[in-house]
């Protein structure tokens, strides 16, 4: 949030120039980033699990896994809900529910429309209900630049969506899994922003994240214990539970929480826009997806307008 407060006195030489500013973007924009590039292999180590494994297991899985090791490994953990008010725990209940949500609605939407178009949906869409959310709870009005790169994000989209069916592409859009990934991006934009709101209140980053996703990893542990769990025990199913609980939670989200502490949640959704880049570049060259020059376009245009939002030029930042 911006520092409202006036220095007393002129800051020295040591508080200011090149050293503050690798300071602020190493505790803010840099473990985001991080944190998105991790994230942007989870469509890919999704879709090389055995086959038959359910989707939304196997973002589940990984979830379960990893929320515990994050909980266990989070220092201040155990004591936060005591440490919280009434309200606040009330949030960490929403936070970890929607944390729960996002491997359940996400993962099946990469199976029913691949990994470029699902995350670019998901983590397009995400900064845009995380400025609504921002607004409607009365903590900021959207400014004309934030309505402007929306709007452009919406038709980057739009694109993206509606290209394979512009082209003639045999294969059309599933729309269902359009509306997946979309609540994959609602879920993440829910959960960013409780996240930020307790740790902008004072309270350990490590803690709020291990507290959201250990509760999250039980909340999933139904849906695991519903379905076959056996592609878990292969070597590829082992490989990629592995990879999405050491790399996508537990270490994702600990630098995630850790760029939050200097970053606004609205902003920190857009820095994760690295995220449908890497998925991208991965579904091409590793899945061999293929998308029209018009989908392309649309993620070009999304991309950069939402680039517009996470580095903004005014003097204000947050």
């Amino acid at each position: 949030m911006p520092n409202r407060t006036t220095p007393l006195t002129p800051a020295r030489p040591s508080d200011a120039g090149p050293r503050s500013s690798r300071t602020a973007l190493l505790g803010g924009p840099a473990p985001i980033l991080l944190a998105a590039v991790l994230w942007g292999t989870t469509g890919t180590a999704g879709s090389l699990a055995p086959a038959g494994a359910p989707a939304a297991a196997i973002g589940s899985a990984g979830l379960a896994l990893g929320g515990t090791l994050l909980l266990l490994s989070s220092r201040g953990a155990r004591s936060l809900p005591a440490a919280c008010t009434g309200r606040e725990r009330w949030l960490l209940v929403l936070g970890a529910l929607a944390v729960a949500g996002y491997p359940v609605t996400f993962y099946p939407a990469v199976a029913r429309t691949g990994v470029a178009v699902a995350t670019v949906i998901a983590l397009g869409s995400a900064p845009v209900f995380a400025g609504l959310l921002t607004w409607l709870t009365g903590r900021s009005r959207p400014t004309a630049r934030w309505t402007a790169a929306t709007a452009a994000a919406v038709l980057g989209c739009a694109l993206l969506v509606l290209g394979p069916e512009l082209t003639g592409a045999t294969t059309p859009m599933d729309l269902t899994g359009v509306a997946l990934a979309a609540c994959g991006g609602l879920s993440y934009a829910v959960y960013s922003l409780i996240g930020g709101t307790l740790i902008t209140r004072g309270h350990s980053s490590d803690a709020v994240m291990g507290v959201l996703f250990g509760a999250a990893g039980l909340l999933v542990l139904p849906l695991l214990a519903s379905v076959d769990m056996r592609w878990i025990t292969t070597t590829r199913g082992a490989a990629v539970a592995g990879h999405l609980a050491l790399f996508t939670v537990c270490l994702a989200y600990r630098l995630f929480g850790h760029g939050l502490r200097r970053t606004s949640a609205s902003a920190a959704t857009s820095l994760t826009l690295a995220e449908p880049a890497v998925a991208a570049v991965l579904s091409v060259t590793v899945l061999d997806e293929r998308l029209p020059a018009v989908s392309w376009t649309g993620l070009t245009v999304l991309v950069l307008s939402l680039a517009l939002l996470a580095f903004p030029t005014g003097r204000h930042t947050p």
